[in-house]
């Protein structure tokens, strides 16, 4: 890998522990100032400023495989507050109080939960990073102006309460890609009667990416980074593998499909589908895809 003192090519995947206040932006920011302005440098998952824990930093040609770990599960800690209403459903908005707001039992609130696990229609927040007419809606949201999203599906596996004592409750959630979990304080609000917005939200995982393996971005060194990047495998783990040889690489490299003759598969073969290349190192080339005959074909050369 080399040493701080000689140029290191940063090729990889390195997961921050986002603080309070740092938008992702920031904390992607940092990371380039670590590496250097000639390296690439990209996030996954867009955490709000108030949001802590787990943001996957993809560094060099890693960039490429982000949308990879865009689709992995994630699992957040979020504290809700009910009764009362934010405009930006969490505690960075205009918070109204509920007069006389009924107060829900733990049953009450378990079956308001239960009703949004699975594959849901979810209306997103009207401050979000969601774009209208090429326009973020938090953007035309704090000029004034109207707002009206359109509910998408998203998926939410599970939904646990880990405690409850009016009117603060803290759940941990495990979702799939697009959730806000401002939304689902929101719908629990209504579905109660009562109001309910967010007030702590930390994101505890990404797929195998936990917030044990985070560092801050605070006082980030090139040798912290060095020493806990991921390889960009990390970011496909899920997808059959193949290694090729020498010459299949080169090919690879050329964008040229290969053979079904001459794949040698490392784990169980798809008959279908995206596959990881890599060479004799282990190292990540490409991701491709079966094709028709049970060649393969390059999708996605990281080098």
């Amino acid at each position: 890998m080399g040493s701080e003192a000689g140029p290191v090519e940063i090729n990889g995947l390195l997961v921050i522990d986002k603080p309070g206040g740092w938008t992702s932006r920031d904390a992607v920011n940092r990371v380039g100032s670590v590496v250097g302005r000639k390296t690439k440098v990209g996030h996954a998952g867009t955490l709000d400023p108030m949001a802590t824990g787990v943001l996957v930093v993809a560094i060099g040609p890693a960039t490429r495989l982000i949308e990879y770990v865009q689709q992995m599960p994630k699992t957040y800690l979020a504290t809700v507050r009910l009764g009362g209403r934010s405009d930006t459903d969490d505690a960075e908005g205009e918070i109204v109080s509920t007069l006389s707001p009924r107060i829900p039992d733990v049953d009450q609130i378990l079956r308001a939960l239960q009703a949004q696990i699975g594959t849901i229609q979810q209306l997103p927040p009207r401050y979000s990073a969601l774009k209208l007419g090429g326009r973020r809606a938090y953007d035309l949201a704090r000029q004034g102006e109207d707002v009206t999203l359109a509910p998408r599906p998203v998926r939410i596996d599970e939904i646990q309460v880990h405690s409850y004592e009016w009117p603060d409750l803290q759940i941990e959630v495990r979702c799939g890609s697009g959730t806000y979990i401002r939304a689902i304080a929101r719908d629990l609000g209504d579905a109660l009667d009562c109001g309910g917005y967010l007030t702590a939200l930390r994101r505890t995982r990404i797929g195998e990416f936990t917030a044990e393996q985070g560092i801050g971005p605070e006082n980030l060194t090139r040798a912290d980074l060095l020493e806990r990047f991921r390889p960009p495998s990390a970011a496909v783990a899920h997808l059959p593998a193949v290694e090729l040889d020498q010459a299949q690489v080169g090919l690879v490299r050329q964008g040229r499909a290969l053979d079904a003759a001459r794949v040698r598969w490392s784990n169980a073969a798809s008959a279908s589908g995206e596959v990881a290349l890599f060479d004799e190192a282990k190292n990540l080339v490409a991701i491709g895809e079966v094709v028709p005959d049970g060649g393969l074909a390059p999708r996605r050369v990281l080098a």
